[in-house]
């Protein structure tokens, strides 16, 4: 099972939060995109863009927050976290 937790954040308060669970046979980083979209597509956003420092911070702790940075578009929110909470 691999499960990906999603959290808005507003002001250091919790705005919404979804959990993705993906059980196929795809690679790591396919299941965390797959995810990402599926966690776009329920709060009505963008995809955001994987900068230099997300990548490295998923490397690091297996999860990353998503600022204004990373999208193109406004977000009426401070960020976009996602962290892996179980891995086959």
């Amino acid at each position: 099972m691999f499960r990906i937790w999603a959290k808005v954040i507003k002001e250091n308060r919790l705005m919404k939060d979804m959990t993705v669970e993906n059980d196929s046979l795809d690679t790591r980083t396919h299941k965390v995109f797959a995810a990402l979209e599926d966690i776009c597509y329920a709060f009505d956003l963008e995809k955001p863009i994987w900068l230099d420092a997300n990548v490295s911070e998923f490397k690091r702790h297996a999860g990353t927050r998503f600022t204004q940075d990373s999208f193109i578009e406004r977000i009426p929110f401070d960020f976009l976290e996602i962290q892996v909470i179980e891995e086959d």
